[in-house]
C-alpha cells in the first residue's frame, strides 16, 4: 500500500501543489487557477499573480417588514 505525498508551497497567498509527483497546481481555497508541469513555472505564475487575501464571507441581513 502507498501513502499519498503532498508538495505544498506558498506564494502571494496562493497554493502552490503537488500529489504524488503529479502536475504542480496553483490554487486558492475553492479554484485551482492552472496547472504546470514543474515547480519553477508554478511558482512563476503564482508570483505573478496579483497578491491574494481570502476576504471574509457575507452575511445576508434579513429584512423583515
Amino acid at each position: 500500500m502507498s501513502i499519498p505525498m503532498l508538495n505544498k508551497l506558498h506564494m502571494n497567498g496562493y497554493d502552490v501543489l503537488s500529489v504524488n509527483n503529479g502536475p504542480w497546481r496553483v490554487c486558492t481555497q475553492g479554484d485551482r487557477l492552472a496547472s504546470f508541469t514543474s515547480r519553477e513555472e508554478a511558482m512563476a505564475y503564482a508570483a505573478a499573480l496579483p497578491g491574494y487575501k481570502q476576504r471574509p464571507k457575507r452575511v445576508q441581513s434579513q429584512n423583515v417588514n
